[in-house]
């Protein structure tokens, strides 16, 4: 009495992300591989695989921006390294990284009284108030300055005077007629000029 038992072969396809295990040994490269073992019945069985293996995919740049940075859907406001995972057209994962550098804007202010005129960043200024003057720092970034002013007037006076023989005037005895001159300070200490 004769029995034959059959061979047997199959045939089976798979995609997988970077590497993938089968009859255990891991695969990670696409390609047609084959099993070779016995079936239920003591027979050839042979196993064909026909696998494609779909990279992962990084990226890595680099930027530099003032205050703030947006990247991804997120703003990040300091410098630092950052990564982003989500997939690829393959459907595998895909990670990308971010070297951010962040460089900040920066404002000063300054209070200053003068007499009469004061000149700031190229600008004559003659009435009291707070200014501001827009560059950027040494990184490119905004730099603001505020300006609080005071400007004080010098003054001046004149007066006319009638005297026999002299007049003091001002800790000074004058014995002429004459425009004569006074410069001293006033209250604010500006110039003060009186003219008799």
């Amino acid at each position: 009495t004769l029995v034959v038992n059959n061979t047997t072969t199959s045939t089976s396809n798979a995609t997988a992300c970077d590497d993938y295990l089968w009859n255990g040994t891991t695969y990670t490269a696409s390609g047609s591989y084959t099993y070779s073992t016995t079936n239920s019945n003591g027979c050839d069985s042979t196993a064909t695989l026909n696998l494609t293996i779909n990279p992962s995919t990084t990226s890595t740049s680099s930027a530099t921006s003032c205050d703030t940075y947006t990247w991804n859907g997120t703003v990040y406001t300091s410098s630092g390294t950052y990564t982003y995972s989500t997939t690829n057209s393959n459907g595998c994962d895909s990670t990308a990284t971010l070297n951010l550098t962040i460089n900040p804007s920066t404002t000063s202010s300054s209070t200053v009284t003068a007499c009469d005129t004061y000149s700031w960043n190229g600008t004559a200024y003659t009435s009291s108030g707070t200014y501001t003057y827009s560059t950027t720092n040494s990184n490119g970034c905004d730099s603001t300055a505020t300006l609080n002013l005071t400007i004080n007037p010098s003054t001046t006076s004149t007066s006319s005077v009638t005297a026999c023989d002299d007049y003091l005037w001002n800790g000074t005895t004058y014995t002429a007629s004459g425009s004569y001159t006074y410069s001293t300070t006033n209250s604010n200490g500006c110039d003060s000029t009186a003219t008799l």
